[in-house]
């Protein structure tokens, strides 16, 4: 996600009088409501000085227009045109929603209101007498029908419209029209009623605030409803007065002193009525014509919930009331209803207000007020409670979780507020479980790491979850373990297997989102052996929703995970579903083969093997893919590369071990020499590579430690020859050093010592160190011929071993030279 600062980084532009676009300034943009307009407005702060380079408040019916998708521009005023170049698209997006919900728009929209063609702009302009200010005709019975045509004929227009709005408003039309309402009520004139209602829907669609304010003002609004129960199309006329006058009745709760507050809440009542009942359903033409209605009402509801709000009193004896014991079903009833629309009414604020709300509401006790009404056997109570539990997880789930880490501390796990939420969540009565949706995914909310917060005293994902694992998960797997402990469910009714199916989504995120907190969880209850019972379930949904969680978890690819599904034998479960299902081409039959398809793509060696060894009988007949077949290949691979790398490791650990117990003074030697005459003679002529800075010092490094193992050889040959009688010795310590200059391969130099055609190696003293095969006549001993049998053995061409020289006082037998293989030889150094 694009940082703030990025994405509301803003160039403001300004048109010149040469019709030149100038640069304003760099800053931030904003939107928030300024007391001094009165208004929602939007705000450019400069970076560099912190100044205000703009404030500008939204209004309903200024034409805001969006292009190239990083760029809004309106006309503040005449001949006063501004632009916002944003620097990412995310924060264009951001501030367009907010205009398009200030002049209730969808977002979706480029253009905001009609804009004017500028032929049409100019037009006017050099034929002022083209569009005179517009004459409405005498406010008469005869001339109902001329009044309804005019109206009607405006619209398409903005800018006739905008003259007869200004007609309206300066001659007091409305009320001279609600004059002539009464006449024809009072007469039953109903082609007159008729007309009136077509001149009001005309004047509702010219969708200017100040006609608005004329005609919901408090003793003109039932007038207004009274004229729009005359529709045309309707038989009979509608009856909204005597619904809003006697049916619908206000609830005061608590007493409401503040008359400005009381007048503005039954106001929004009644103009909220006419939008949603009323008025019928915009056709495309109309439905951008109604912006400003739905502005009304907005601002509306922003003022009423701050007036609240400041009303300290107020909101202190409502939740006093809430929470008192001895309050009454009926009066607590209400007063959470109240509650819940005014949190609903919260919506519409902006962050920044809406946090100072949310703040109130939290001083004041509200997640202990919910906490009461949830404990209570009242249907109707607990789902308003659920509401705005809902709204307050949405907007801090930081608070909600603090408040339950609190209250931890002292009470038992059935009170805790967390567990209460999940208990209405499994015991919802709803047969489609509509309230157990919705508490889903504010559970999640909770639960969801991303928006956790770690700070300076406390990290507060490790910190919730460990809690939550320890107190609730127990309280929300409760239905799935009583459901699954046989082989299939133990109730699989619609409403169950709904439930089930939430509770496994809740699951599957836990096991992509959490760490260690769910894998203890998993293997500490056999979750995944019992999730996967649901597999047998009649309901697919519910099936597909146990697979996924099995997919889910293999999805990780995490060892910790696979061990337990192969220790638990999880697969037996998959292949007898798969098994079931048959033939039968659908979404569980893909699922499960894309599981499989899975495991080989990704090479999950430990499941490849293990479904191959365990239960590719029952797979290997699935021939309409080819999934299984390519699973036994890919098997086959592992098993090749194993046994390989067996027989390596087996010779490895064999050649480690004689060299570490078996080696003495002669075959340490004749190995030496031996790796000497691995390659074959340099040829004469031959151009030899000099070796790499690299090699230089890793042969020096090899051949300083080859020289320490001699000498220390030495030493102890000496001490022996002292305890020992006289035996053949023709060694001498080696000394391998490198040379600076143009070195050669040890392989193939022609200087190398010990291999064929190549003078004796220098000894320590200078003196020559003849080879075995150059050694002084002399009685030889079994041993010795044994070993120099060896040595020609090792140097015949093409055949390369290690001799292993048996101790002195054993008897084993040495290995024929034949058994041993070839060694493949290393490249020759060569241009």
């Amino acid at each position: 996600m694009a940082d703030t600062s990025t994405r509301r980084r803003v160039k403001l532009y300004m048109l010149n009088e040469d019709r030149q676009w100038d640069d304003r300034g760099t800053g931030h943009v904003s939107s928030a409501y300024v007391e001094r307009l009165k208004g929602m407005s939007l705000l450019v702060r400069s970076e560099t000085d912190g100044s205000i380079l703009l404030e500008s408040k939204i209004q309903p019916d200024t034409a805001y227009q969006k292009q190239q998708e990083t760029l809004i521009v309106w006309s503040e005023a005449d001949n006063y045109d501004l632009a916002l170049s944003f620097q990412e698209k995310a924060g264009c997006d951001e501030i367009w929603e907010k205009i398009c919900q200030v002049q209730g728009k969808d977002p979706s929209v480029d253009i905001t209101q009609d804009i004017i063609e500028e032929s049409e702009d100019e037009r006017f302009d050099e034929m002022p007498d083209a569009a005179p200010p517009i004459e409405l005709p005498p406010c008469e019975l005869s001339k109902l029908e001329e009044i309804s045509e005019l109206c009607s004929s405006v619209l398409p227009s903005p800018i006739r419209r905008e003259k007869l709005a200004v007609a309206i408003e300066n001659e007091g039309y409305i009320k001279k029209l609600i004059d002539l309402f009464h006449m024809c009520e009072d007469l039953e004139n109903f082609d007159g009623l008729h007309h009136l209602y077509e001149i009001f829907k005309s004047i509702f669609l010219l969708n200017k605030n100040a006609l608005f304010e004329i005609l919901f003002a408090e003793d003109t609004i039932f007038d207004v409803v009274g004229v729009l129960e005359y529709d045309p199309s309707l038989p009979q006329p509608a009856k909204h007065r005597e619904y809003l006058q006697s049916t619908a009745k206000f609830k005061e709760v608590i007493p409401i002193t503040n008359q400005e507050l009381l007048h503005k809440i039954h106001q929004t009542y009644r103009v909220q009525y006419i939008q949603d009942v009323i008025l019928p359903t915009p056709s495309v033409f109309e439905e951008n014509m109604l912006s400003t209605l739905s502005s009304f009402i907005f601002f509306n509801k922003v003022e009423i919930v701050g007036m609240i709000q400041e009303d300290e009193k107020f909101l202190t004896t409502l939740f006093t009331q809430l929470t008192d014991d001895e309050t009454d079903d009926g009066v607590r009833r209400n007063l959470i209803l109240f509650l819940k629309e005014f949190c609903t009414f919260s919506q519409t604020l902006q962050p920044q207000r809406r946090e100072s709300f949310f703040k109130t509401l939290s001083n004041l006790g509200v997640l202990s007020a919910v906490e009461i009404i949830l404990g209570l056997d009242d249907d109707k109570m607990k789902s308003a409670a659920i509401d705005i539990f809902s709204y307050i997880v949405e907007f801090s789930p930081s608070m909600v979780r603090e408040f339950i880490l609190k209250e931890g501390q002292s009470q038992d796990d059935d009170d805790l507020l967390i567990n209460l939420v999940i208990e209405q969540m499994i015991n919802d009565t709803d047969p489609e479980l509509g309230g157990a949706v919705q508490l889903m995914g504010t559970i999640r909310l909770l639960i969801d790491p991303e928006n956790m917060l770690a700070t300076a005293n406390k990290i507060e994902k490790t910190e919730f979850l460990s809690f939550f694992y320890k107190h609730s998960m127990h309280v929300l797997t409760a239905p799935l373990f009583a459901n699954t402990a046989d082989d299939k469910p133990s109730k699989d009714d619609f409403q169950s297997a709904q439930l089930l199916s939430l509770i496994l989504e809740l699951l599957t995120f836990s096991v992509e989102h959490h760490t260690y907190h769910i894998k203890n969880y998993v293997i500490s209850k056999d979750l995944l052996r019992r999730v996967l019972v649901l597999l047998r379930s009649n309901h697919a949904f519910l099936a597909l929703s146990a697979l996924r969680f099995l997919r889910k978890v293999v999805g990780l690819k995490e060892d910790f995970y696979n061990r337990y599904i192969i220790k638990s034998n999880i697969f037996k479960m998959v292949v007898d579903a798969f098994r079931a299902n048959g033939r039968k081409y659908n979404l569980l039959n893909s699922a499960m083969i894309e599981l499989f398809d899975f495991i080989r793509y990704e090479d999950i060696k430990t499941l490849c093997c293990h479904i191959v060894e365990n239960h590719i009988k029952d797979l290997e007949e699935i021939d309409y893919v080819n999934t299984f077949k390519l699973l036994k290949k890919r098997f086959d691979m592992h098993m090749d590369h194993t046994e390989e790398k067996s027989m390596i490791d087996s010779t490895t650990n064999s050649l480690l071990l004689n060299n570490r117990f078996r080696r003495e003074n002669r075959a340490l030697e004749d190995e030496e020499e031996m790796w000497f005459d691995q390659e074959e003679d340099v040829e004469d002529g031959e151009n030899i590579v000099p070796m790499s800075d690299a090699l230089k010092r890793k042969l020096e490094s090899d051949f300083d430690q080859i020289n320490r193992m001699f000498e220390n050889r030495r030493a102890k040959d000496q001490s022996e020859i002292k305890d020992s009688p006289p035996r053949l010795n023709n060694k001498n310590s080696i000394n391998i050093s490198l040379k600076s200059g143009a070195l050669t391969s040890p392989n193939n130099s022609p200087g190398a010592p010990g291999s064929p055609n190549s003078p004796s190696s220098p000894t320590r003293t200078g003196t020559p160190c003849p080879t075995p095969n150059t050694s002084p006549s002399s009685p030889l001993s079994s041993r010795e011929e044994k070993v120099n049998s060896a040595v020609s053995a090792a140097k015949r061409p093409g055949l390369v071993g290690l001799v292993d020289y048996p101790d002195e006082d054993s008897d084993e037998e040495e290995e024929d030279p034949d058994t041993l293989g070839p060694s493949a030889k290393r490249p020759r150094l060569a241009t």
